[in-house]
């Protein structure tokens, strides 16, 4: 059976670049607008699996998703990372001295923001993706137009770009999570990596105390982040990634961090795709 994967965005997005790089060319796309509308389509079974942007060097946690993923039970089993370049696009026969608006994801125009400064005659426009502005500008012939996308779409789509790599920093990545509603089973010799989320309770040294745990059973602390409990005002819950080399010594970590820590739990098990 082939398989389901839900993208937010459209096909030329990144999201879609992460999808044929993870799976291949043997699925079948499900375009989403929102990651709302992504969850919803795994929760209604018309996916089976899901590509989520979490994270990105720049713009920092994506925290909604996260909140998306626990709020919903939702398992990670994989990850991706993938380098981030933006192009400005538009019809052919063209020049950016022709171009009036521009339309892209608002993290795409944020990204972008220090070379519209050079061009004042340009209004900026926040839109819910940048593929999608790319297929909208081909489809409807809009001139004076243009998107910032990934060049795929430029490929896809056949406009044609006018400046190359317009991001603001050159080292720019994103980080991708693979989820899905179901417990994934990796198997442990493919299991280097783990999100974690739990609470802690309201006193001093608390969490460092699971910190120096997770430490003394040589897991890498790769990313923490805080997010409020909308029930507790003024108390967060804390997601957490490690890396280890030995599952034995995770299995350790995580056993003294359940008992240690409160509303304990496993986000996912997979394979560490940054080495």
């Amino acid at each position: 059976m082939i398989r389901t994967v839900a993208i937010q965005g459209a096909e030329g997005s990144n999201h879609y670049k992460v999808a044929r790089d993870f799976y291949g060319n043997d699925i079948i796309l499900k375009e989403c607008l929102s990651f709302d509308i992504l969850v919803d389509s795994l929760l209604n079974k018309s996916s089976n699996q899901a590509v989520m942007a979490i994270e990105n060097t720049i713009a920092g946690s994506i925290i909604p998703n996260y909140a998306l993923i626990d709020k919903y039970n939702l398992h990670i089993c994989g990850e991706r990372y993938l380098n981030i370049h933006h192009h400005l696009m538009a019809l052919p026969n063209q020049k950016i001295e022709d171009i009036k608006e521009v339309c892209s994801h608002p993290m795409a125009l944020l990204q972008c923001k220090e070379f519209f400064k050079k061009y004042p005659h340009i209004k900026l426009v926040e839109d819910v993706d940048t593929a999608e502005v790319a297929k909208r500008i081909a489809n409807q012939k809009l001139k004076g137009v243009a998107a910032i996308a990934p060049k795929v779409a430029a490929e896809i789509f056949g406009l044609n770009v006018i400046e190359d790599e317009i991001q603001t920093i050159k080292d720019n990545a994103t980080r991708f999570v693979i989820i899905q509603t179901e417990e994934p089973n990796n198997g442990i010799d493919k299991i280097t990596k783990a999100s974690l989320k739990f609470e802690t309770e309201h006193k001093r040294g608390s969490l460092a105390a699971i910190l120096n745990v997770l430490s003394d059973c040589k897991m890498n602390l790769t990313k923490i982040q805080s997010l409020p409990i909308i029930e507790t005002p003024w108390k967060y819950a804390f997601f957490i990634d490690v890396t280890f080399g030995s599952y034995d010594d995770y299995e350790k970590a995580k056993a003294i961090v359940e008992i240690m820590a409160i509303n304990f739990k496993v986000l996912g098990e997979y394979k560490n795709a940054k080495l």
